[in-house]
């Protein structure tokens, strides 16, 4: 199942370092893990991969693992402050769009 979230207001330089620590993992593990990471990013990445979850329709996250997890640069907002003598510099808030898909394991047995 996939989740998406978009226009996500932190740089994505940023973000792709809480999702190359939890890129693999099985779902529980994951959201184990950026529970008690203090990055900002971590929060918004363990609601995705909670969401995604969620729309699988099962409720047993160690069936599932992060099969990709990309994080995209999003649009800049440009935006100046005062410079030198008089003149404007220029900087951006940038913003990143987050994929995640989830896949099944392969080989687990049915419970019983």
């Amino acid at each position: 199942m996939k989740a998406r979230l978009t226009q996500y207001q932190q740089t994505p330089r940023k973000v792709r370092l809480v999702a190359d620590a939890v890129r693999g993992l099985t779902v529980s593990d994951a959201l184990k893990t950026l529970e008690f990471m203090p990055k900002k990013s971590a929060r918004a990445l363990y609601k995705l991969i909670a969401s995604a979850l969620a729309n699988t329709g099962e409720t047993e996250a160690s069936n599932y693992y992060i099969k990709t997890l990309m994080v995209d640069e999003g649009p800049r907002f440009r935006r100046s402050r005062p410079g030198f003598r008089g003149s404007s510099d220029p900087f951006y808030k940038r913003s990143s769009h987050v994929n995640v898909e989830l896949a099944k394991h392969k080989n687990l047995t049915p419970s019983k």
